[in-house]
């Protein structure tokens, strides 16, 4: 089955969040007739514009990756909080920027997203920052956690328009006061 991440009105009215009408997100499907799309990008985008829903299954080790947490796409913290594995608007803007920085630095190398230039773009992000020796540390230790026992790293292949369309289905949901709703 996987995780899908449901836009869901903010906050909660009774019991249960209220999913978001898919024609908030409508507009999504647009990106399916532009000249030259993957179609991963094109299913993703169509997918998000009928249901208001991300299947994130794809993107948590990468999501995780990017913003230095786990499980985020599943909205653990929150659940150990509030009991409910939710995504609050404030929190949705954060996966957004994390993302759309990604996308943004890693364009110089390329549309094609996979291990090796994830690598590559984040030491070089890391390089340069305060504590750069203790972050790149950290950095490879994630990267080498997240090979497997025979030591291949994992089968990432997203482009990066495909994740600037996953980066927007949440700015989206922080612009309007959406949250999202971690459905495992």
């Amino acid at each position: 089955m996987g995780l899908d991440n449901v836009a869901v009105h903010w906050p909660r009215t009774g019991r249960f969040y209220d999913p978001v009408a898919p024609a908030e997100f409508v507009d999504f499907g647009e990106i399916v007739d532009l000249p030259r799309i993957s179609a991963p990008t094109a299913a993703l985008a169509e997918h998000i514009a009928k249901t208001g829903t991300v299947r994130a299954t794809a993107y948590t080790e990468l999501v995780d990756l990017l913003l230095g947490l786990e499980n985020v796409l599943y909205a653990t913290d929150a659940a150990a909080e509030d009991e409910d594995p939710v995504i609050d608007p404030d929190g949705c803007a954060w996966v957004a920027g994390g993302v759309e920085r990604f996308v943004a630095g890693h364009r110089p190398h390329g549309e094609t997203v996979d291990f090796d230039s994830v690598s590559t773009v984040l030491r070089g992000l890391l390089a340069d920052g305060r504590l750069a020796e203790q972050q790149l540390r950290w950095l490879g230790s994630r990267l080498d956690a997240l090979r497997d026992d025979n030591g291949d790293p994992p089968q990432w292949d997203f482009t990066c328009a495909e994740l600037g369309v996953l980066a927007a289905f949440y700015r989206r949901c922080a612009d309007r006061g959406f949250a999202v709703y971690a459905d495992a």
